[in-house]
């Protein structure tokens, strides 16, 4: 690892219990370490290429959900780069949708499939592309 530097920093006890609380959920061992992911994260969203998995759920019945994700994503070909589609059950289906491209094109295409209506939940998950992580680590 590079030379460190020792820094201190002032929160606010329950902001502190906040962040301890968070750490603890995603099994960091350290608050630096976990500062230092968050602080890799942000860089990550600023510059380069950008992965992003979209995981939503949506009712198959749904007046034409899965047309309107597909086409939302038609749309912006350029950052699709894979989807896959699993039938939960009679009703539901799960729709995962990777993109990859500049931050702020696949975080707007992430949150436009969420909020198509007829999607019932679903989430973001964002990495940086080759460049960013051999940058930042």
């Amino acid at each position: 690892m590079a030379d460190l530097t020792r820094i201190s920093i002032s929160l606010e006890e329950n902001l502190l219990d906040a962040f301890d609380t968070l750490i603890a959920g995603k099994w960091y061992a350290t608050r630096s370490k976990a500062i230092r992911d968050l602080i890799r994260e942000e860089e990550r969203h600023q510059h380069g290429e950008h992965v992003a998995v979209v995981t939503m759920v949506y009712e198959h019945h749904a007046r034409e959900v899965a047309a309107k994700l597909i086409d939302k994503q038609h749309h912006h070909h350029n950052l699709g780069a894979s989807s896959l589609h699993v039938h939960l059950g009679q009703r539901h289906c799960l729709e995962v949708s990777v993109l990859r491209g500049p931050s702020h094109n696949v975080m707007h295409l992430g949150d436009e499939l969420l909020a198509t209506k007829g999607v019932l939940n679903g989430d973001i998950t964002m990495t940086g592309g080759e460049g960013t992580l051999n940058k930042l680590r």
